[in-house]
């Protein structure tokens, strides 16, 4: 948890462990810093009953205590300053694929920008969008690219702490078989990923790469995946339009021998992610 500052900081509710600083003219005794209870409210010497503090701004408090001090009768009209020394009651999470995750104490309004800059940005890892949530709020969802790319000012949350800030990392595509780069590839933008893309992303066919490709895509069920031919002369030679590619396609480019792998053996490869697992599928007969 980060040190958000010393005295002075900006004025909004106190919450439960929030440390203030209560200062009473003319009565060095009722003069300390105080930790708010788990409960929310403080204690002060020769007062029999805790104060409420839970909600209050800090103008607010001096006035509650200064109630309670003449209601005790142990001063006729006393001059109360209350200032935060520290918030722990307002805390903003920043997790998931970001850069350094992080809880920090949200000191005034914070905005979504300034809480994702905390956390170091966005790590290559991050996906299309942010989550938001607050408690007792429905999660928001904010594109990462009306808020970063467009600026949108209306997806710069205000945040004011209690949120929680998750960075889901990006869906992948897998690309392997005969290319130069086998590996699994974010999914930047779904609405326009292609087998050319990914092709690309392979840094391209490797020698003796076959005339077809195949793309594996798993069935609405989850339970099964289904095979769908792609003719990768035919596309590369503009006679064929491109193929688009979904969140956890495998595209497998067989060599020209005609062998084939088998699905199995793929996901095996996907799942270790081993380049030079790759090439192990060579030597596999479907």
């Amino acid at each position: 948890m980060e040190d958000v500052g010393k005295f002075n900081l900006p004025a909004q509710k106190i919450g439960p462990n929030d440390l203030i600083a209560v200062s009473v003219y003319d009565a060095p005794e009722l003069t300390r810093t105080i930790r708010v209870d788990d409960d929310g409210g403080i204690r002060l010497p020769l007062l029999k009953s805790s104060i409420p503090a839970d909600g209050l701004l800090p103008r607010e408090l001096e006035e509650a205590i200064a109630e309670a001090l003449k209601s005790a009768e142990l001063m006729v009209d006393p001059v109360v300053k209350v200032t935060i020394v520290e918030y722990y009651s307002r805390p903003i999470s920043v997790a998931g694929a970001v850069r350094k995750p992080v809880t920090f104490q949200a000191t005034g309004n914070v905005t979504l920008l300034e809480a994702i800059a905390r956390a170091g940005g966005l790590s290559p890892e991050a996906g299309l969008e942010i989550l938001v949530s607050r408690p007792q709020e429905l999660v928001r969802r904010v594109p990462v690219k009306a808020l970063i790319d467009a600026a949108d000012p209306e997806m710069n949350i205000r945040l004011s702490g209690g949120e929680e800030i998750r960075v889901p990392e990006a869906s992948r595509i897998y690309v392997v078989g005969n290319v130069k780069k086998p590996g699994a590839f974010p999914l930047r933008d779904s609405a326009d990923t292609s087998v050319m893309k990914a092709l690309a992303l392979a840094e391209g066919l490797a020698p003796f790469a076959g005339k077809q490709a195949f793309i594996y895509r798993r069935e609405p069920d989850g339970a099964s995946k289904k095979e769908i031919a792609v003719e990768m002369e035919k596309i590369m030679k503009r006679l064929s339009p491109d193929v688009p590619l979904e969140a956890d396609d495998i595209l497998y480019i067989p060599d020209n021998s005609g062998r084939r792998t088998a699905l199995s053996v793929l996901e095996k490869i996907v799942l270790f992610g081993s380049g030079a697992g790759a090439a192990a599928i060579y030597g596999t007969v479907r």
